[in-house]
């Protein structure tokens, strides 16, 4: 059959198939994850016709939603008022980054001023660029920086952890299909819908991810669930994630290329130095474990710092808390501060 003829989604599954095979083959971390978002990519860039998976990719972030639901138990509630200095160390971050990042898309890249602050934000992509086009910003320029954000912290956030913290990548991420309790495993995926869809019905941001990690959550804390998803579902969520990644980067021209990526991969440097800083600080004081720290403040996407946070087996309670913490600030005042600067800042000549 010739490669005209196959749709686009079966040729996504074909290479995301064939990445996770290889690395599977190879013995590479995360072949699941690693497989699908490399070859995705080169597809991608490739200019292959590629295209994800809808509304099944979104399902995928449903398993993570109830895995962190399921791991809120009253322990870690317990937990929670030691996370209060770390937490209250989130608004700091993101000022941080915002003092350094605006000028630096602004001035360097010559950014306009909307399109500099919503790429500036360590926000989620999608939220950044409906924000920012409706604020006025380049939406192809916020996609491609923030899907370059989130490729590369994924991409080197696992070397980091196993070559610096010395952190195996091979944790349980959960038991078996067939080890689960049918019941149990019918009440996470009634969880999991009700939870996204009663989400997306109330317009809570996010609500593929916290709808049903809120459910979940309840359920564990009253003694219901007493299980994660099961590890294919985790696995499979993987798949979704990393084909997502990949595809980000489809139909990018040179000029795309050497302008927004570029300025995505120079912002992601800037970031690491922020991100370091915090993880000694906040490590330095007692407040965490080194690798929960660095998750935590490491500025990746909610979905892959869960998926890193269940495979390296650290505190999945700090991470998320910290996670959540960034988003909702970064989402309820990205809109508030754009506006502002907008009344003082001259529009650029140039996007």
């Amino acid at each position: 059959m010739r490669s005209a003829f196959i749709p686009a989604r079966i040729k996504t599954l074909l290479l995301a198939t064939i990445g996770t095979a290889v690395f599977w083959a190879l013995s590479l971390p995360l072949p699941f994850l690693f497989g699908p978002m490399i070859f995705c990519l080169c597809g991608a860039l490739a200019n292959v016709p590629l295209k994800g998976f809808g509304e099944l990719s979104t399902a995928a972030r449903t398993v993570l939603g109830v895995a962190v639901g399921a791991s809120i138990t009253p322990d870690v509630i317990a937990q929670l008022p030691r996370m209060t200095l770390s937490v209250a160390l989130i608004p700091i971050y993101i000022a941080i980054i915002a003092l350094i990042g605006i000028p630096f898309f602004r001035k360097l890249w010559r950014f306009d001023g909307p399109t500099a602050y919503y790429a500036a934000m360590p926000g989620g992509l999608q939220d950044m660029v409906i924000f920012g086009t409706e604020a006025g910003a380049d939406p192809r320029a916020l996609s491609l920086v923030h899907a370059t954000r989130v490729l590369i912290v994924i991409s080197l956030a696992p070397f980091i952890l196993s070559h610096f913290y010395d952190t195996d990548l091979d944790n349980p991420i959960g038991v078996p299909l067939s080890a689960l309790p049918w019941y149990e495993l019918g009440i996470m995926v009634a969880a999991a819908w009700l939870g996204w869809k009663g989400g997306e019905r109330i317009g809570l941001f996010g609500a593929s991810i916290l709808g049903p990690m809120i459910v979940t959550a309840a359920l564990s804390l009253s003694g219901v669930v007493h299980f994660r998803p099961p590890a294919e579902a985790i696995l499979a969520a993987q798949f979704l994630i990393g084909c997502g990644i990949g595809i980000n980067f489809l139909g990018v021209t040179w000029t795309e290329l050497t302008r927004f990526v570029a300025a995505g991969v120079a912002y992601v440097l800037l970031l690491s130095v922020i991100t370091t800083i915090f993880t000694g600080i906040v490590s330095g004081l007692g407040l965490s474990d080194p690798i929960s720290a660095f998750l935590a403040f490491a500025p990746g996407g909610q979905a892959e710092m869960t998926l890193l946070a269940i495979v390296t087996g650290t505190d999945l309670g700090f991470v998320v808390t910290h996670h959540l913490t960034r988003i909702i600030l970064v989402i309820i005042g990205a809109p508030i501060v754009a506006g502002l600067l907008s009344r003082f800042t001259p529009s650029s000549d140039e996007n």
